[in-house]
């Protein structure tokens, strides 16, 4: 590449506000059209955003358009775009010593591991590096069957565990459906969500009830002493965010404690923040074997994941190896972002933030909402963790389009979407649902802004009420 070029592409790394610059962003989007294969698409029916920078809860294209982010790039951007904190703490890392291999003890990489640590509840005190959450669940899977010596894992339909091979088949939702040929070992049962409630529960507590029993009854069925895991997302994320009622995660420990299963909370969506605690876990006061997390940790800023595990289970490994490992594990340009993010997210109070947040903000502005469009079946979340779940038939809950639909069938969902890009608003839809993710440390007028942008495509979403 010539240095002129160089040069004019390092310029246009690190904008500080919206530009329009469209012969660059045709130049970004030709080479993207070229060159790169997008994950979970057609290649050649998607059209990509050029994205010219990001700061804060916002982003921008190069024709000058700005944008709200309230997908937090994909839920990890817990304190929002560039913070010039943790940019400064990877740029001094990268001065110090960029990378090094995982076998050594390394400033950075030990710093991290003791701040997660700290956080991370009951004595979940040992961490696992990995490059990212699909990882992450595929060790603690592969560390809960080596512990109990067992084969078989369950998890829930509705869930998403990632995609790589094993947690891609303990993945819940469709897109398992075409890599499905390596779930021997895995089962699938129903977890408690009353609205759409797969036990004909009436209240929360019948839910819960009804719930556990399902999931004694599907063990009974399997074998306990066969199951080496159940493996659960504290709060499903991509599935709908849906809060566990009081006593569930409680009796599910209970459950995984009488068979001797290891119980695995997911918390690579929920985890640092997101729901205003540290973790998920911490709403319920319920302590797992081994823990998954990754997003959040750094704010996506350098890919990290990792298991944080309990002594139980790092007795097991202890003069027996771990038959695990990654080239990239605990990178220290990666620990370097997490200790800088932790130390942001002390210092600026953002996990009370987050809480604040859901019950001062979000939580009463989308209940509005819900009163005022047809179209808006439940809401449901805490911290900034929300979802609204759209219907065409509040009365009977028909789903606003088909589970999983596509082309035509999708169309208003896609029309709402649409809305709400034209105002401003990036959102994160999902099959039925707009899910409303922003950073954790969004402004309480960035949070209104993003409203009144909703308000408006609810109004194109309830032109297909009944």
């Amino acid at each position: 590449m010539e240095r002129r070029r160089t040069t004019a592409y390092a310029r246009r790394m690190t904008p500080h506000a919206p530009y329009a610059d469209p012969a660059a962003g045709a130049a970004v989007k030709a080479a993207d059209r070229a060159h790169v294969f997008h994950s979970w698409s057609a290649q050649g029916l998607i059209d990509p955003l050029a994205v010219a920078g990001a700061e804060g809860a916002h982003f921008w294209d190069y024709d000058g358009n700005r944008y709200l982010d309230f997908t937090s790039g994909l839920v990890f951007t817990n304190i929002g775009y560039q913070h010039p904190t943790v940019v400064a703490a990877v740029q001094e890392q990268a001065g110090r010593l960029i990378t090094f291999a995982p076998a050594f003890a390394v400033e950075a990489r030990s710093e991290a591991a003791r701040l997660i640590a700290e956080r991370t509840p009951g004595d979940l005190d040992k961490i696992f590096f990995t490059n990212g959450g699909a990882e992450a669940v595929e060790n603690a899977v592969r560390m809960a069957r080596l512990h109990t010596g067992r084969t078989k894992v369950l998890s829930a339909y509705r869930s998403y565990h990632g995609a790589t091979s094993t947690a891609i088949n303990l993945t819940g939702d469709p897109r398992r459906w075409a890599n499905d040929n390596g779930s021997a070992g895995v089962v699938r049962f129903w977890t408690p969500f009353l609205y759409r409630s797969p036990f004909h529960a009436t209240t929360e507590a019948e839910e819960c009830a009804r719930a556990l029993q399902h999931l004694e009854d599907t063990l009974a069925f399997e074998g306990p002493s066969t199951v080496a895991a159940v493996v659960l997302e504290t709060v499903p994320g991509t599935a709908g965010i849906m809060n566990p009622p009081p006593g569930y995660l409680a009796g599910v420990r209970e459950i995984c404690d009488r068979y001797g299963i290891v119980f695995v909370l997911d918390e690579v969506m929920a985890g640092f923040g997101r729901t205003g605690k540290w973790f998920a876990a911490d709403h319920h006061g319920v302590v797992p074997d081994l823990m998954t997390f990754a997003k959040g940790v750094n704010s996506g800023y350098v890919p990290l994941g990792g298991v944080a595990i309990n002594a139980e289970i790092a007795a097991t490994f202890e003069t027996r190896p771990y038959p695990g490992g990654l080239t990239y594990s605990g990178h220290p340009l990666a620990c370097a972002a997490a200790v800088a993010t932790i130390g942001v997210m002390e210092d600026e109070g953002i996990v009370r933030s987050a809480a604040r947040l859901g019950e001062h903000v979000l939580g009463p502005g989308l209940r509005e909402l819900a009163e005022r469009h047809p179209s808006v079946g439940e809401v449901r979340g805490l911290g900034a963790f929300w979802a609204l779940e759209l219907v065409r038939d509040r009365e009977t809950r028909e789903p606003l389009v088909p589970y999983n639909a596509t082309g035509e069938a999708n169309a208003p969902m896609a029309a709402f979407t649409a809305a709400c890009r034209k105002n401003g608003l990036w959102p994160f839809v999902n099959m039925n649902r707009t899910h409303v993710v922003p950073a954790c440390n969004i402004t309480e007028a960035e949070a209104k802004e993003g409203l009144a942008a909703l308000d408006a495509a609810l109004s194109v979403a309830d032109e297909h009420t009944v």
